[in-house]
């Protein structure tokens, strides 16, 4: 068995948004060679997200809308925010959206559902942050 590992580096301009990563995961699947097996995702950040869904920007402004509402950037409400920071909310967003991906490799080529595509949650921008791609097969 093969394994292949690739860090991604991100910075958003905005504290909160949706990145569409599916290339370049594409691109480190190519570089690995492997034709069968599993591909890992995860942000290695507690205020950032990886997840899958459509590539539709009404449903990323959704995404956006609905984890405000659950937990809405006010720095007063957060008892994590008593150290210093403010990104109380940031983290429970991450949890709600989730850390990480697994995708199986089908014939050397990420194998979706017609609409899936993997995406960048960032709750917490303006900063660089990694993502782990992580390939295992043959």
């Amino acid at each position: 068995m093969k394994s292949h590992t690739a860090y991604l580096t991100l910075t958003t301009p905005e504290r909160c948004a949706i990145v569409n990563i599916t290339g370049r995961v594409e691109a480190e699947l190519a570089r690995s060679g492997i034709k069968e097996g599993l591909c890992l995702v995860n942000s290695m950040h507690i205020t950032s997200s990886v997840f899958i869904n459509d590539d539709e920007k009404g449903l990323h402004r959704d995404f956006l809308k609905w984890t405000e509402r659950l937990a809405p950037y006010a720095p007063e409400s957060y008892d994590h925010n008593l150290t210093g920071e403010d990104n109380g909310d940031a983290h429970l967003k991450r949890t709600l959206m989730g850390r990480e991906v697994v995708v199986a490799v089908t014939r050397g080529a990420l194998d979706f559902g017609p609409w899936e595509r993997i995406f960048y949650g960032e709750f917490d921008g303006r900063r660089a942050k990694r993502l782990l791609i992580k390939i295992i097969g043959e």
